[in-house]
């Protein structure tokens, strides 16, 4: 089978690999469509993502989707030809977790997931013609959700596991900062969730564009005016520090603060008075813990991610498409890459 193998700085391959074979507990699933996301972008140009370097070649990507091809041994409830998603997480070891985050599997010490090389052996992706995964982390697709929609159910597990974050959004005023696909997807969740005025701020015209089409009521371009003020609710989705004063300034005083946006590593400026001052709540948000269920029965419901989808791209052209993505100035959406051979 064909994959897509990135080996090094600026080094991605399409490489042969042999035909895996699922075993006890297992389902082999026939990839179809892939989501690019900023990890695989890291891994692309620097050769890592985070703390996690690589030190031999990995199979990229996490936000995929297929059809069942085949069943290991002792798998019920599933069958050939099936649709799905996959759940890319699965945590090391069998330590419980504290009773104060007794559930939240995301919170793990040890999780292997898709694509990463936080882990020796790395854990190979799913941009593959095939992968073997276990039969719990496959998520059959709800009649009507085609597999190019249900490789955008991570990301949007991602953004409605920051909405659940925020508490209870009804008719409350939100500001997602950050349009790009996370922060697109933030909105048409918070949207979904019941807010009652969404506003996306970003510096690209191209991603506001999308976000309205995600359901913003109101955009902003910061390149040319503020953020609005005294917004109850916040979602931090760029992840840049130099944002992070205005961001703070935005918010409600005793208003909430979710960020959501990969923050760096390494140490950098941020302006962050306001915090104390204004006495803001302010969350993080990590991966997702089930939220990828409920991004299935949204997309089922009716919630159309389609709008954030800018490119599409052979796997072939896996090198093209990840360059496309890396691009932040273009203000391009979410890339895919098309698995099985088709164009």
């Amino acid at each position: 089978m064909r994959a897509v193998v990135v080996h090094g700085p600026g080094d991605l391959r399409i490489d042969e690999r042999p035909d895996p074979v699922p075993g006890p507990g297992e389902v082999l699933v026939a990839m179809e469509w892939g989501g690019i996301c900023g990890s695989d972008v890291s891994y692309f140009r620097h050769g890592a993502s985070g703390t996690a370097r690589l030190s031999h070649p990995m199979v990229l990507g996490h936000e995929v989707a297929g059809r069942i091809a085949a069943l290991g041994p002792g798998v019920t409830g599933l069958a050939p030809g099936r649709p799905v998603t996959v759940h890319p997480a699965e945590p090391v070891g069998d330590q419980p977790l504290p009773d104060r985050i007794a559930g939240r599997t995301n919170l793990h010490a040890r999780v292997r997931y898709f694509g990463s090389a936080a882990f020796e052996p790395h854990t190979d992706g799913g941009f593959s013609e095939y992968r073997v995964v276990r039969a719990h982390q496959a998520r059959p697709l709800p009649d009507g959700v085609r597999t190019e929609q249900g490789a955008l159910a991570e990301p949007l597990a991602v953004a409605i596991h920051a909405v659940r974050r925020a508490g209870e959004l009804c008719g409350r005023t939100v500001l997602v900062n950050g349009a790009g696909p996370i922060g697109a997807l933030v909105v048409a969740a918070a949207r979904h969730h019941g807010a009652g005025t969404v506003v996306a701020a970003d510096l690209a015209a191209p991603r506001l564009a999308v976000a309205r089409a995600m359901g913003a009521d109101e955009t902003r371009d910061v390149s040319r005016e503020p953020l609005p003020e005294d917004v109850e609710v916040v979602f931090e989705a760029s992840g840049a520090p130099a944002a992070l004063g205005a961001v703070l300034r935005a918010t409600a005083r005793g208003g909430t603060l979710v960020q959501v946006g990969n923050l760096p590593g390494t140490p950098a400026p941020a302006a962050l008075g306001e915090l104390v001052t204004r006495e803001i709540t302010w969350i993080g948000s990590y991966r997702f813990v089930e939220e990828i269920d409920d991004a299935l029965r949204a997309m089922r419901d009716g919630l159309d991610v389609s709008p954030v989808v800018s490119h599409r791209f052979a796997m072939a052209d896996a090198a093209t498409a990840l360059t496309v993505a890396a691009d932040p100035a273009a203000g391009f959406g979410k890339v895919l890459l098309r698995l099985d051979g088709r164009r």
